[in-house]
């Protein structure tokens, strides 16, 4: 990380996201970043995912909103025989269809060096890919 304040810091996280579909929550780790990060300025946190299959959304987590983000996915995007682009699973191509409807990124405002959520809103990683268990996400201030 560069220590210089108003810089731009940016880190790393792997995050093993499984064989299955799923959302996951990497609030804390955003958190944690911005403690070292921001410490206590105001800017913009923006989250990254680096790949073609994989997206970041900002939802309710814990109370069946991420599991019913997956069952729309689901209906929108069924893992069938219907897509193009047809290597790996069966109905892979949808992965690669994901981040037209969940952008590989988001921007958000830092306040005083904490993330500004809402009261119910997570910052999570929706991984429709089960081809690809190992993710990287970039996190990335600026203060």
């Amino acid at each position: 990380m560069n220590d210089t304040p108003g810089a731009f810091t940016t880190r790393i996280l792997n995050v093993a996201s499984g064989s299955a579909e799923t959302v996951v929550d990497l609030t804390h780790e955003c958190e944690s970043f911005l403690r070292e990060a921001a410490r206590g300025r105001d800017g913009l946190l923006n989250v990254f995912v680096p790949h073609a299959t994989a997206g970041v959304a900002v939802l309710e987590t814990g109370a069946g909103s991420d599991s019913d983000l997956l069952a729309a996915l689901h209906t929108l995007l069924p893992a069938d025989d219907r897509w193009q682009h047809r290597h790996g699973s069966p109905g892979h191509g949808r992965d690669h269809v994901l981040p037209a409807l969940i952008a590989p990124h988001a921007t958000l405002p830092v306040i005083g060096g904490a993330l500004e959520l809402g009261t119910w809103q997570s910052v999570c990683l929706v991984d429709t890919n089960k081809d690809n268990p190992d993710r990287q996400v970039r996190l990335s201030f600026l203060g």
